[in-house]
């Protein structure tokens, strides 16, 4: 069964009622008057009504004609609207921008950085979720997520961001009372704060030139937010294994001490992800391109402990 377009004909239509002449309606859509005369004459078999009285001197509208004229009386300035709204899209960071991302890296970073471009871009408006799960960009309607991983889904693409050295660390304090661990193994015997949502489980892997060690645990505290696993760690609860996104600031400060510092713990990349698509609006790419000219000065991010 052929699908009628629901719009053909309205243009000619519209263009035939404000000049009431079908040539001239043809001369301003840059038409044929056959054309126009054939969509018009479409228009009113398909609606089964006689739009227009026709005469050699005249063309007017007949009452079906203006009430059908009168609920589209403002169908133009809507398409304007509509095609400013698409062409801004692409000429102007402008409007809403949803995103998600980790709580610790919004809290140290995203939120003052997010401020700061706003500040720059009046027209725009952010929606921000914090959050470690894996949030689907296209069910739940996000034009953007920060992630620590690059295994994403179909129809999205990533753009690298950074990458954040982990720290293993404690307070100057709790090392003078319980010792300093020399060898990964040495963790064993240690109160250990873990960040719960670690992919490899309990085991700190750590490696040193060609050797690597795998270090299973058992956490005295365990949580699923990194800033709280910090603040634990302040408080002398133990030694904890965070990126320098989150600890980087305590450490520079003297308030927790890097352990193990000859030992990589690995690193957490950090990626902007958004759906694939060509016509990748605006506003979307103005906070991308933000984003990673912050990140490239950030020495937490520099993938460097």
């Amino acid at each position: 069964m052929k699908t009628v377009d629901p719009l053909y004909g309205i243009a000619a239509f519209l263009a035939v009622a404000a000049h009431e002449s079908f040539t001239a309606a043809a001369e301003g859509l840059g038409l044929s008057r056959a054309t126009v005369s054939a969509q018009v004459a479409d228009l009113e078999r398909r609606l089964g009504v006689r739009l227009f009285h026709r005469s050699t001197r005249l063309v007017r509208l007949t009452p079906a004609g203006q009430v059908y004229r009168d609920h589209l009386s403002d169908l133009g300035q809507r398409v304007d609207l509509a095609e400013r709204a698409a062409r801004a899209e692409h000429t102007a960071p402008e409007g809403r921008l949803r995103l998600t991302a980790p709580p610790d890296f919004c809290q140290r970073f995203l939120i003052p950085w997010t401020a700061e471009f706003l500040s720059a871009h009046p027209g725009m408006r952010i929606e921000l979720d914090l959050s470690n799960d894996e949030r689907n960009l296209i069910e739940g309607r996000f034009d953007l997520a920060i992630r620590g991983t690059i295994a994403v889904g179909p129809n999205l693409v990533t753009r690298a961001l950074g990458a954040s050295p982990l720290m293993t660390c404690a307070t100057p304090d709790y090392l003078a009372r319980r010792g300093r661990p020399i060898l990964p193994g040495d963790l064993v015997g240690h109160d250990l704060l873990h960040f719960a949502p670690l992919r490899r489980g309990r085991v700190w892997t750590m490696t040193r030139e060609d050797e690597q060690v795998a270090v299973p645990i058992l956490p005295r505290l365990e949580l699923n937010d990194g800033s709280a696993l910090m603040i634990a760690a302040l408080n002398g609860a133990g030694i904890c294994q965070l990126p320098a996104f989150v600890v980087g600031d305590e450490l520079r400060a003297g308030r927790l001490e890097a352990v193990l510092t000859d030992w990589r713990a690995g690193e957490v990349p950090l990626h902007a992800v958004y759906p694939d698509n060509r016509l990748i609006a605006l506003r979307v790419k103005a906070f991308v391109d933000f984003l990673a000219r912050k990140s490239r000065r950030q020495p937490d991010l520099s993938g460097k402990p």
